[in-house]
Formats: structure tokens, C-alpha cells, sequence
């Protein structure tokens, strides 16, 4: 009996300004090499129905592009794994670059280990002129307990410990959680709290990811920090990662 090879659906978001970013985003994940016949699937997803991003979409077979009704990066995620066929859920966001043997790392610590619900690692900014920058604080290679992420981030301004933007997730735990928040932005770091309160993670010290930092990115745009939204925001998601916790639910079940 052959044995079916291990997929990771790699999911992308994207809208017309960050398009023109997908063709470093895909050379990236062609750089990725997985063991054991693994092997990963890129699933983009328009927010909007646009003619601007289908010609930034590579010709590749492993890729898979879909449009729908613009309701921001969380809706966009969380319809395209309609069109997952992985065991794992790996994020990249449009304007990204995942670094060498970031996804084999992810693969290895959630096939080794099978309590634990999902990987995060190290991040460095990328910056305009292509050089490198990390910043200090990142937590200990290794596994985050359960309730570790919220309480750091609610010591820290609404800051969690790990990027959200780094997360690979066992997609029967994001199916149960209903994929990201209904929230205009931070909906990434309302999934983490949510996978933080029922599942224990894991985070890798290496760099995984290349976060870009250029004019149009989201997260730089003054709605973005608006304070009473930014309140209200972390309101909502604090109550949901309360909420599931109390409930006593936990993955994998005992």
C-alpha cells in the first residue's frame, strides 16, 4: 500500500498593493525542501475580485488562486482552506519571504512531537534597502505552555512574545477554532491567543521568516493603531482566548 506523502497548504492572503510582492514570496517557497516525500501546495486568496493579482500568481502546479468579496486577510485566510488539502497550515502573507528550511522545521516539530498544536519562530525585518534587522526578546527555543502567549501579551501593550505572522497549525485545530477572527485587523494575533488557551506550541530560534517593511503594508497605516479600535480589538480576542480556556477543551483531547 503506497503511503500518502505529507502536504503542507502553505495559505496566502493578498489585495492589489502587495501583489506585485508574490513572485519573492513564491521563489521562497521554491527554495523550501522538505524529507520524506513531503511536499507543500500554495493556496492565494484575493481579498477583492481585482484584475491586478492574477499576473503576479506564478505558473506553477502547486499553486492555486481564488477570488471573493473583500472582507480583509482573516476572511481571505480563512475561505481559502476550502481549497487546503494539507495536514498543516502554514501562513504567509503576500509581502513575506520564508527563509531556507523554514517549513522542514516546522514539519519536524509537529511530526515529533503530537501534543503539541502548532510552531512559531524567529522573525527579522526586512527593510527597504534589503538588509537584515531581529530585535532582542524572543523566547527560549522550545515549547510554549498553554496560557503562556496571553500572559505575556497582556503584560505588554497587546504585544505576544511570538509572531502570529509565523504560525504553522495542524489544520484539523484551526478548523475547530473557525479559522481567523472576524476582526479588521490583528485577526493573526486573536488565532494565536485562541490556539494558545487550548494547545500547547512551540517556538524555533531560527529565523523563519523575512517580514517586509514598505510604505503600503497594512500594519503601518494609521487605522491600524487607532486607539479606541486597538482597545476594542484586544477586548474581543481576550474574551474568545478566556472563553475557551474556561470551557476546559484542550487539543489533542486527552
Amino acid at each position: 500500500m503506497t503511503r500518502r506523502a505529507t502536504v503542507v497548504t502553505v495559505v496566502t492572503a493578498v489585495h492589489a498593493p502587495s501583489a506585485r510582492f508574490l513572485p519573492d514570496a513564491w521563489a521562497s517557497l521554491c527554495a523550501q525542501e522538505l524529507p520524506g516525500g513531503a511536499r507543500w501546495e500554495w493556496v492565494i486568496q484575493e481579498d477583492g475580485t481585482t484584475d491586478e493579482v492574477r499576473p503576479y500568481v506564478p505558473e506553477d502546479p502547486r499553486v492555486v488562486f481564488h477570488q471573493g468579496r473583500p472582507g480583509g486577510p482573516g476572511v481571505a485566510r480563512t475561505i481559502a482552506l476550502a481549497h487546503a488539502r494539507g495536514a498543516y497550515v502554514k501562513v504567509l502573507d503576500a509581502d513575506d519571504r520564508l527563509t531556507p528550511g523554514a517549513l522542514a522545521r516546522d514539519l519536524a516539530v509537529l511530526q515529533a512531537r503530537p501534543g503539541l498544536g502548532w510552531t512559531t519562530c524567529r522573525v527579522l525585518d526586512l527593510l527597504p534597502d534589503g538588509s537584515t534587522a531581529g530585535f532582542p526578546g524572543d523566547p527560549d527555543e522550545g515549547p510554549l505552555e498553554r496560557g503562556t502567549v496571553l500572559r505575556h501579551w497582556k503584560a505588554n501593550d497587546f504585544r505576544p512574545p511570538v509572531h502570529p505572522a509565523t504560525l504553522c497549525v495542524r489544520r484539523e485545530l484551526l478548523a475547530a477554532l473557525g479559522g481567523w477572527m472576524a476582526l479588521p485587523a490583528s485577526e493573526d494575533t486573536g488565532l494565536l491567543l485562541a490556539l494558545d488557551a487550548v494547545s500547547r506550541g512551540w517556538f524555533s530560534a531560527e529565523p523563519g521568516l523575512l517580514y517586509r517593511k514598505w510604505e503600503g503594508q497594512v500594519t503601518g497605516q494609521s487605522s491600524h493603531t487607532d486607539p479606541a479600535e486597538r482597545t476594542a480589538r484586544a477586548a474581543v480576542a481576550e474574551a474568545r482566548a478566556r472563553a475557551l480556556a474556561g470551557l476546559g477543551w484542550t487539543y489533542p483531547a486527552p
